[in-house]
């Protein structure tokens, strides 16, 4: 266990928040022998009563909700066992569509588009009902709202305007999709006929740059 030693005040320069938190462990007189990385009081970051969403929730979220708002402790970020997130935020990045279902129920609609807050909504439920923010099933889901999950997954595969990702082919894009209908998170039914149709094509022809543009064997995808 490495540990180093401080000679200067580390509350200098700090905001008036990150000093409120400081004070929450004790002062240590310099120098100070301190590891060389720690998980402190400062780094957690309560959840205020208003960032909270009551289980009985009026919109039917049902919300894994991490304990703390943030927890910027240095070990625990580094112990993340996958991907390069913790659960604060990861929880904070799914609140996107928290928000939107919140928006858009509070918007008025004429007739035709009453739908567009479950629709936009769904888009990231899975058929098993493992996805958020109500972890629906495919039988809670309406046929619009499993097609716009299905849409809004090879739009994003495929777009070549994320600063995170590259852009995949159309035959990585598929193969990725098929190991989804595989895991139950989207519309098997849905997808074959997203194939069958030639729709996947079409969309490519019009938005994909040539060279995402590949043949891609659907026979392998679809129902015999």
């Amino acid at each position: 266990e490495y540990t180093w030693l401080r000679t200067l005040d580390d509350s200098i320069g700090i905001s008036w928040e990150e000093s409120q938190r400081k004070q929450r462990a004790p002062e240590h007189k310099l120098p100070a022998e301190e590891k060389l990385l720690a998980n402190k009081v400062e780094h957690i970051i309560e959840r205020d009563e208003n960032d909270k969403i009551p289980k009985n929730n009026p919109w039917g979220f049902r919300l894994d909700e991490p304990e703390y708002k943030y927890n910027r402790g240095e070990l625990y970020n580094l112990g993340i066992e996958r991907g390069t997130l913790t659960a604060e935020e990861r929880f904070k990045i799914n609140d996107h569509i928290v928000q939107t279902i919140i928006m858009l129920e509070n918007l008025p609609y004429p007739k035709h588009l009453t739908e567009v807050p479950t629709i936009a909504g769904c888009h990231h439920e899975k058929m098993d009902g493992t996805g958020y923010p109500k972890h629906l099933s495919s039988e809670e889901m309406p046929m619009t709202a499993r097609m716009m999950a299905l849409a809004d997954i090879f739009e994003a595969l495929t777009a070549s305007d994320r600063p995170y990702k590259k852009a995949k082919t159309l035959n990585e894009a598929i193969r990725i999709m098929s190991f989804m209908v595989k895991d139950k998170h989207i519309d098997a039914d849905l997808f074959h006929l997203f194939l069958s149709s030639g729709i996947y094509r079409q969309y490519a022809e019009q938005y994909l740059s040539p060279e995402q543009i590949d043949e891609v064997d659907i026979s392998q995808y679809t129902h015999a």
